[in-house]
């Protein structure tokens, strides 16, 4: 079991429920339906990624390698690079100050992070059993 994952994950999961909450009983109505809907795809990722976080540190106590580490972080890399560039993109929206669209071309970087964040979870599930059938 990785502990820095799961209290990571906790704090992550409870920051995405207060951030979900703030954006439908505070946000909903005063800043426009597009910036609500990137603030909305930030919340949501950010919670799934919660979960993929907590079942990489559950599984670091069965699957303990650099793998596995390398995942977690990249789930957390993602959830600030991902959400957090989204965050900041609605914010801009809603303030409607021109110029810093540019704040979206990170969230792709968040999104890879993600993506490899999966296959690393993957490849150290099957590091593992590699290791098990040659011994």
């Amino acid at each position: 079991m990785h502990r820095g994952f799961i209290k990571t994950a906790a704090l992550l999961g409870a920051l995405s429920v207060a951030i979900g909450a703030f954006a439908a009983h505070q946000l909903k109505g005063s800043i426009s339906d597009f910036a609500l809907e990137i603030f909305e795809t930030a919340v949501k990722y950010q919670f799934y990624h919660v979960f993929a976080l907590l079942a990489t540190g559950i599984l670091y106590k069965e699957f303990p390698n650099k793998l596995m580490l390398w995942s977690g972080r990249l789930f957390i890399a993602g959830v600030i690079l991902f959400s957090g560039s989204l965050y900041i993109l609605s914010a801009v929206k809603a303030a409607l100050v021109p110029g810093y669209d540019w704040v979206g071309a990170i969230t792709p970087l968040g999104g890879l992070c993600f993506i490899l964040g999966w296959i690393f979870i993957f490849l150290g599930c099957n590091q593992k059993l590699k290791q098990t059938i040659k011994s």
